[in-house]
């Protein structure tokens, strides 16, 4: 069985062991469980699916509802807790219903996954040009050398979730420099139903630009192209379930979780969580804009300001960086002697 197969994804579910609780949000709606899978660390996420909205299947869902108990009534109002189950058939057989869960599994997962997925205390941190340059750049350099990108080396190249593009704007000499092609293709934490949900990814081909302090004046008009670009694309495939260009958000995280150049695009209606949050998210529309009032020439960018963000006390870079820093000690990450 091919190791990326659906049915080799699919066959791992059944074969984790769970181990415990790491954490549970989204008011309760989403938990991540640590364990294993054949003996290798993996991790779990559950989250609660989407209602559907066909008329029969919503029928067969209420019709599922059962274990029915009364919390309390206050006029008009009542509250209960109840379950689900599928409804039986004359034959006994349970009718088939629609997934209530999504399930998004890491494995073999790291311990840098484990602490991304733990409950932690998160600092509002500033990280000025001269911390990025000393500490933080070479830091990237580091996790890019560990060759955690094959991932998305992988679609860039061709290799992995070429049916599931969208968009791919090979290079071309109206944006500028060689290099500046990018793909467009669902996010993994869409279940790629829910409209209200949408998030999509922009991947860019180029190697250079490892997150938003790689973005110079110059990159301007590639960035806007792109921009255009995206929002077209996304119409084009969703404005027939009422998608319009106004109803995109485009924004980009600092700090990334992976450090390559990429764009979040999600519905603007899509419920802001801490990934949306003032301190994860920058608007891709006033990175162009603080990119074109700034002075200085061409190669003036974003690596010339500094930038207020947050990050959790478990976060290889509070621990090496920003802890020590605020305790007056030397970072233990540093740029390479000259």
């Amino acid at each position: 069985m091919e190791i990326n197969s659906k049915a080799a994804a699919e066959s791992l579910i059944p074969l984790f062991q769970f181990q415990r609780l790491l954490n549970q949000d989204q008011n309760g709606r989403r938990i991540s469980l640590l364990g294993s899978i054949n003996e290798e660390p993996a991790l779990i996420s559950l989250e609660r699916a989407a209602f559907p909205t066909d008329p029969g299947v919503i029928r067969t869902f209420l019709a599922g509802i059962s274990n029915t108990t009364n919390l309390g009534s206050n006029d008009i109002y009542r509250w209960y807790m109840a379950s689900h189950e599928p409804p039986k058939s004359v034959s006994g057989n349970a009718d088939r219903s629609p997934p209530d869960l999504k399930i998004n599994l890491i494995y073999p997962c790291t311990d840098a996954h484990i602490k991304k997925y733990s409950p932690q205390c998160l600092r509002m941190v500033t990280e000025t040009a001269e911390i990025y340059a000393r500490y933080v750049q070479p830091y990237m350099r580091q996790k890019r050398e560990e060759g955690r990108l094959n991932w998305v080396f992988n679609i860039i190249e061709g290799r992995t979730e070429q049916e599931d593009v969208i968009l791919r704007e090979h290079s071309s000499r109206t944006t500028g420099a060689d290099g500046e092609g990018f793909l467009l293709l669902p996010d993994l934490n869409w279940d790629r139903e829910t409209i209200g949900g949408l998030h999509l990814l922009a991947l860019v081909e180029r190697r250079d630009i490892w997150s938003l302090r790689d973005l110079k004046k110059r990159h301007v008009v590639w960035l806007k192209h792109m921009r255009e670009k995206i929002l077209k694309a996304a119409v084009k495939i969703y404005g027939s379930k009422g998608v319009g260009e106004d109803m995109l958000k485009l924004y980009v995280h600092y700090q990334p979780t992976y450090f390559h150049f990429h764009i979040h695009v999600v519905n603007v209606m899509l419920e802001a969580g801490a990934t949306q949050a003032t301190g994860k998210a920058f608007g891709l529309e006033n990175i162009i804009s603080q990119l074109e009032t700034m002075e200085g020439e061409e190669e003036a960018g974003m690596a010339d300001v500094s930038l207020t963000y947050f990050l959790g006390e478990a976060s290889e870079l509070w621990e090496t960086v920003f802890g020590p820093l605020k305790e007056g000690r030397h970072p233990t990450t540093t740029s390479p002697p000259p």
